[in-house]
């Protein structure tokens, strides 16, 4: 049964961030808010209600969110600053050859950003692209896509980026769960997108590098048997809590003690603790950077962790104020009496917001806010990891001119903007459909 006055409420609160963001340029963390005090307004809530919702949202959300995206930010920065991404791009294109270099760079920009965001990662890689165009005289896209795509993927799709993250704390999703169904969606998405679109689109549009420029390339880079363990080491710790600490475990005789201190030790924070202290004394300290130096880079990380915590304490309002107002339970009956799948709503809800007002993240934000408030049944770990990537792919869909991400790409790359939508565009929109196509695949085996 719809309540008309709930569904004009969401329908308005919604319509309201649009306006907000893509007309009146209001930062997207004041116009969630907002745009949850309008859904409260409509929809009945007493005034002081609205405020308590609002505080109680904010508090829910931050307490986890603002110690991971921190913590991960600072180990970005220092992986950053220490080379880290050059020795793992060198590394993979000398194993690689020449030959196979998209592969290299799909896997480079895959393993990078995880710990770096997709903007600095992709300016520290990208003159390994233009370096090969010039070597090879082939078209620029076929090296530059599959490092795009590696880079997006992960972005959007494995923790402990902050989209993810984001995304998982509001649907109250198991990071270990979210990391692993990441990689299963997120490597054959990578194939497809990156080395087989690359060469598809390299020989349609045939992109020069910019004239090389006559900067000092750099020689001193971390040893990459240490770049691996370091990135690796949060991840692992993390999903083998969640592996040891499910059903999976049973029969290996581990006791309940053992586990505690497994939980202890791969909780994100812990393991993102125990990264950051690996980089700061390994990258850091042993190859010459001053404390002092390590300090002034991990507070510049600060800054952009600050806007993306905010935001996403924003969205947990958004959520919580559907909870309150009962419209989530509505639309939740709605939804299910019409068989539209949790999965299916995830995946809309966040590819409509980001088409239309751009930024993936606060798609994804706001498309868990909303996907939250549906969950009005118990759902197994596994299911809400799988709407995590959902909401994702949705999110990571036809990237065009209202998106950051788009200009920075087609001015790096030296596209124009119709070139910039055959390439780009396209495969963000391949991302998209690909991703919801394994997510669609993994549910079939999974029974919660």
């Amino acid at each position: 049964m719809i309540d008309y006055i709930l569904l004009i409420s969401v329908l308005t609160g919604v319509g309201a961030l649009l306006l907000m963001i893509l007309y009146f340029k209001i930062q997207p963390f004041m116009a969630l808010l907002i745009s949850s005090i309008i859904v409260g307004i409509i929809a009945g809530v007493a005034p002081m209600q609205i405020i308590a919702t609002i505080k109680e949202g904010m508090g829910s959300t931050l307490g986890f969110v603002a110690v991971v995206v921190g913590l991960g930010s600072m180990f970005g920065a220092i992986l950053e600053y220490s080379g880290g991404a050059e020795a793992l791009a060198g590394f993979l294109l000398s194993k690689f050859g020449e030959k196979r270099a998209d592969w290299a760079l799909v896997l480079t920009g895959f393993f990078i950003a995880i710990p770096v965001f997709f903007d600095v990662a992709f300016i520290i890689l990208v003159p390994l692209v233009y370096s090969l165009q010039r070597k090879t005289k082939k078209s620029l896209l076929l090296y530059a896509i599959p490092l795009l795509a590696g880079l997006a993927i992960t972005h959007a799709f494995i923790p402990p980026t902050p989209g993810p993250i984001a995304v998982a704390d509001i649907l109250d999703a198991d990071l270990g769960w979210v990391i692993l169904f990441g990689f299963i969606v997120g490597i054959p998405t990578a194939m497809v997108c990156g080395p087989i679109f690359g060469k598809y689109i390299a020989s349609k549009i045939y992109i020069e590098a910019p004239s090389e420029s006559a900067s000092e390339e750099r020689k001193d880079f971390p040893p990459i048997g240490l770049i691996l363990l370091i990135i690796a080491s949060p991840i692992v710790l993390i999903v083998l809590n969640t592996m040891l600490n499910s059903s999976l475990s049973d029969g290996l005789g581990i006791s309940a003690n053992a586990k505690l201190w497994i939980s202890f030790i791969g909780h994100p924070f812990s393991a993102l603790i125990i990264a950051n202290i690996l980089a700061w004394y390994f990258l850091g300290l042993r190859r010459g950077f001053s404390k002092s130096e390590l300090s002034k880079i991990t507070q510049a990380s600060l800054g952009p962790a600050g806007i993306i915590i905010l935001l996403t304490g924003a969205g947990g309002v958004f959520k919580q104020m559907l909870i309150h107002t009962g419209t989530g339970e509505m639309l939740a009956q709605y939804f299910a009496s019409i068989g539209l799948s949790s999965l299916m709503f995830a995946f809309v809800a966040a590819a409509l917001v980001r088409i239309l007002q751009g930024s993936s993240t606060v798609a994804m934000i706001t498309a868990a806010g909303i996907t939250s408030s549906l969950l009005i049944e118990p759902m197994g770990e596994m299911y809400k990891a799988l709407l995590v990537i959902a909401i994702a792919a949705g999110a990571s869909i036809m990237s065009h001119v209202n998106d950051s991400g788009f200009w920075l790409v087609s001015k790096y790359l030296g596209m124009n903007e119709k070139q910039a939508f055959k390439s780009w565009t396209v495969m963000t929109t391949i991302l998209a459909f690909m991703g919801i196509s394994m997510v669609g695949i993994l549910s079939i085996f999974i029974i919660d």
